[in-house]
């Protein structure tokens, strides 16, 4: 059945959401299908039985009305213009109704919202990341400023209305900048940051760290990617743009050795905590540009049997991939967000010897127009 929304006209974030979910699913495949179509058959594509309320990462940008009572939103597209926004469709139940008993809050406590144009203003943002199988819950609040007068008081405040929570973190941002975190913060109830479950393993989830926003389906593609490397315990592999370990993990239990290549120092620190957290003896962590760091041990003569790659929307560069063919591992499963930019370095790796043995789309973002992929490529 499908729902209605109150903001899906000046929000623009769920493209779909005004088709039913299987005219959604049919929409998607024949996008994949027509844009990968020449590196063989697109498998079905894998929705979810309930495509609703599945972000586990939910984030607000806070604004008062005329009266000083505080509340949450989204930019308009295209614009600096706040929607109100006090729930949503695709988010975590949980989270929108704290993100509401946060603004709530701040009139009482005298926290006015930031103003960007006058530089005035003391709560930025509010940032809520939920763990789907531990039920932890971690709240952010985006400030301007250190100085958070009556912290105490309001974490009890809040947590008295939510006994749910497990840790509060104040994130200082004092920057003028689009960018929702700053560098600087202060735990201010709690452990500073919570843990979820994934495919068996236990992660550890920073305010800063990245992690699939989609538990549910995030199982079915790391599953799919591990299916298809097709490991058997003798393998060396390497899990490329790795995160905080997330694939190499997973793959660790089936492989002989992970090594695991992040360009972001606190995914890196995150990832040897997870390993510590899960008893992983067979990975190590590099912080290091994967390919670099592939060119380096194709000089040094070493091998890789199977090379996961999960690159940002923009793909992958061509360094990356020149890299790649230097080490010419005989898999490379390539899990990707931007169908486009799957095309084009499928069409590039495809012309060096590799070919497309399978493509399996999962419907990662129910109501919106995006889909994941993952490729298995042999040589």
């Amino acid at each position: 059945m499908e729902k209605k929304c109150l903001y899906n006209k000046k929000c623009g974030g769920c493209q779909y959401l005004h088709l039913e979910y299987k005219k959604q699913l049919e929409k998607k495949q024949k996008e994949v299908s027509s844009l990968l179509k020449s590196f063989g058959k697109v498998r079905p594509i894998i929705g979810m039985e309930d495509p609703y309320h599945y972000r586990n990462k939910v984030h607000g940008v806070v604004a008062a009305d005329r009266q000083g009572n505080g509340y949450t939103g989204i930019y308009e597209e295209k614009s600096h213009r706040i929607i109100r926004v006090d729930s949503c469709l695709i988010e975590n139940q949980k989270a929108d109704e704290i993100m509401q008993s946060v603004a709530g809050l701040m009139k009482s406590f005298k926290m006015k919202p930031f103003n960007e144009d006058t530089g005035y203003g003391f709560l930025r943002h509010i940032l809520i990341r939920t763990g789907y199988h531990t039920g932890e819950v971690m709240v952010v609040l985006v400030t301007a400023s250190p100085v958070f007068l009556s912290k105490n008081n309001f974490v009890k405040a809040l947590r008295k209305k939510h006994p749910e929570i497990t840790t509060i973190v104040a994130n200082v941002n004092d920057r003028r900048t689009s960018m929702v975190l700053g560098d600087k913060q202060q735990v201010l109830y709690g452990k500073g940051y919570i843990e979820d479950v994934l495919c068996g393993k236990r992660f550890r989830i920073s305010p800063k760290s990245f992690y699939q926003v989609n538990p549910v389906q995030t199982e079915v593609l790391y599953g799919k990617a591990i299916e298809y490397a097709g490991l058997t315990g003798k393998e060396t592999v390497i899990d490329a743009y790795s995160g905080i370990g997330t694939i190499g993990m997973i793959a660790s239990d089936h492989a002989k050795q992970v090594i695991s290549v992040e360009l972001n120092g606190d995914a890196v620190r995150d990832a040897i905590s997870n390993a510590k957290i899960n008893k992983i003896k067979n990975i190590q962590f590099c912080k290091a540009d994967a390919g670099d760091f592939m060119v380096q041990m194709a000089a040094r003569g070493q091998k890789a049997d199977v090379v996961f790659m999960d690159p940002p929307r923009a793909g992958s560069d061509k360094k990356f991939m020149d890299s790649l063919l230097k080490l010419a591992p005989k898999k490379v499963v390539y899990v990707s967000c931007n169908p486009e930019t799957l095309k084009r370095d499928l069409a590039y790796l495809t012309s060096k010897g590799y070919r497309v043995k399978e493509t399996q789309p999962v419907d990662m973002f129910p109501m919106t127009v995006h889909t994941e992929n993952v490729c298995l490529l042999i040589k």
